[in-house]
């Protein structure tokens, strides 16, 4: 900190989660002249005596102080910086009458109060933010909103009696719409004031709503989630009464079946990405899906797919089901993981050559399919965890030449010398394995920042300190060794041993 007071010019300055960042370390700001942008979320040593260091900067248009050390005593500082644009308080204990103070504030646009202590009573002084047009008031106690022309609202895990409390052609503007995991008195009525705004990106997700009447009313939408919530089979006419301009729709954890997709087709011919993990979707589904031909995502994680389809006809084999995603030429992202799928079943995905994106995770997968798979020259992220693959399997395997990520967690077959080879003669792609120096670890993504609204930001309980379990976890494939499993391989029934599951360790039975 002490050399960048040196840097008289500095613009932006980013230094979030920075743990040991202190009060005295801001000290080295004061006076800067042309800072701007400022973010310290997370920095937990910043408090209320820190933030009074950088009242001399009075060029700064957007500070990030969410989840630090800061009071509602110091939030009343904050009236000092008279040209922010963007102010971030997430995790703060922001009160009303802090929220008061900084009505001074008639530059602002963003505003972000997530998780403070703000009620209806504060909300009253969003009226004094002219230029307001992002605000995130999730995990707070209000649950009327005043009348407001902005553009998007975040009040995810709020109880909510109104959006707009009072005339609705205010909503008008109102284009993004963030409530997962809210409880709604009267979603109906709530929602009927959106008859005559321009929404287009709606999450619902996890929230308590039982009826979707209101989607006839929203044909502007683009983007709707209602992942984890009440949606059926007899509700997808709701849906796709909403789908003639949509192009995101998050239908998992929900307990549609294949039916549901069904009643889509035709209604949704802008679709670009459907999510339907953790559903009761069968091979039957993938039928529904290749009709919608400008689908360029789609998940089927944790489904029942098994690659198969019956032909209908007695004594006939059965049809591969995979082979309908073919009409789908502007697919480029296919997530399979945690299906029933066996080798034979993933042979049609040879044929997709746009593939950017492969995402498969299964025991029953052997080297075969690795191979078979080779020929998607477009590659740039291939995921093939938890397969039966030898180290011979993986030397032998030949990355297209856009390949970037190849995750192969869960591979317990390979050894340390036989991902270290490939990584040598492969150094431009990112190998994920345990075996790797320094293995993938899935980023972690604070919930209190909430400059983009993304969902997965906003928790579904409040944080809470989590308890190392003492409860230790047998892997039962240790019973088996190396040798073991590779003379295995080396059998005449290893070819058909995905057909006979009487051949297979109990582990990969499972």
């Amino acid at each position: 900190m002490v050399y960048l007071s040196a840097f008289r010019y500095l613009h932006s300055l980013n230094i979030a989660d920075c743990k040991n960042v202190n009060n005295f370390a801001l000290w080295h700001l004061s006076g800067h002249s042309s800072l701007k942008e400022l973010d310290l979320s997370r920095c937990s040593k910043i408090t209320d005596a820190g933030i009074k260091h950088l009242l001399s900067i009075a060029t700064l248009e957007k500070l990030c102080v969410s989840e630090t050390g800061l009071t509602a005593d110091g939030v009343l500082s904050l009236s000092s910086f008279v040209n922010l644009r963007v102010l971030d308080l997430g995790g703060i204990p922001v009160t009303d009458t802090a929220l008061s103070s900084l009505q001074v504030l008639t530059q602002l646009e963003h505003l972000d109060l997530w998780g403070s202590e703000i009620s209806d009573v504060g909300a009253a002084t969003f009226r004094k933010f002219p230029m307001l047009s992002i605000l995130n008031i999730a995990w707070t106690k209000v649950t009327r909103m005043p009348i407001l022309s902005i553009a998007c609202l975040n009040m995810s895990n709020c109880t909510i009696h109104s959006i707009v409390d009072g005339d609705n052609t205010a909503t008008a503007t109102l284009s993004k719409l963030i409530v997962t995991g809210a409880t709604f008195i009267d979603a109906d009525q709530v929602f009927s004031i959106l008859q005559l705004g321009c929404l287009k990106f709606l999450d619902i997700s996890c929230s308590n709503i039982g009826s979707f009447n209101f989607l006839v009313n929203l044909r502007n939408l683009e983007h709707l989630n209602v992942r984890y919530s009440h949606i059926t089979d007899g509700l997808m006419e709701q849906v796709a009464s909403a789908g003639e301009k949509l192009r995101y729709l998050n239908l998992s954890k929900t307990k549609i079946t294949s039916h549901a997709l069904s009643v889509l087709v035709g209604c949704v011919p802008n679709l670009e990405s459907i999510s339907l993990s953790h559903t009761l979707v069968d091979d039957t589904s993938l039928a529904y899906i290749s009709m919608t031909s400008s689908l360029r995502l789609v998940d089927l994680s944790h489904t029942i797919i098994r690659g198969f389809v019956d032909s209908g006809r007695e004594n006939s084999d059965k049809m591969l089901s995979l082979s309908a995603l073919q009409n789908l030429t502007k697919l480029r992202s296919l997530n399979l993981e945690d299906t029933k799928v066996m080798d034979e079943a993933l042979q049609p995905l040879s044929l997709l050559t746009e593939l950017e994106c492969l995402y498969l995770k299964s025991d029953f997968l052997t080297e075969i399919s690795l191979h078979a798979i080779a020929s998607l020259q477009k590659l740039r992220f291939l995921g093939f965890r938890g397969a039966v693959l030898t180290d011979y399997g993986l030397l032998s395997y030949r990355p297209p030449p856009l390949l970037c990520v190849f995750d192969l967690r869960g591979c317990w077959l390979l050894s340390a010398n036989a991902v270290s080879s490939f990584c040598k003669k492969y150094q431009q792609v990112q190998v994920r394995h345990v075996h790797v120096n320094n293995p993938f670890e899935d980023e972690i993504v604070s919930y209190g920042s909430s400059a983009s609204f993304i969902t997965t930001k906003v928790p579904l309980s409040r944080p809470r300190t989590v308890k190392s379990s003492n409860t230790s976890f047998v892997d039962e494939r240790m019973k088996y060794s190396t040798e073991e499993l590779l003379q295995l391989e080396k059998s005449t029934g290893f070819s058909c041993m995905l057909k006979d599951l009487d051949l297979l360790p109990e582990i990969l039975r499972k």
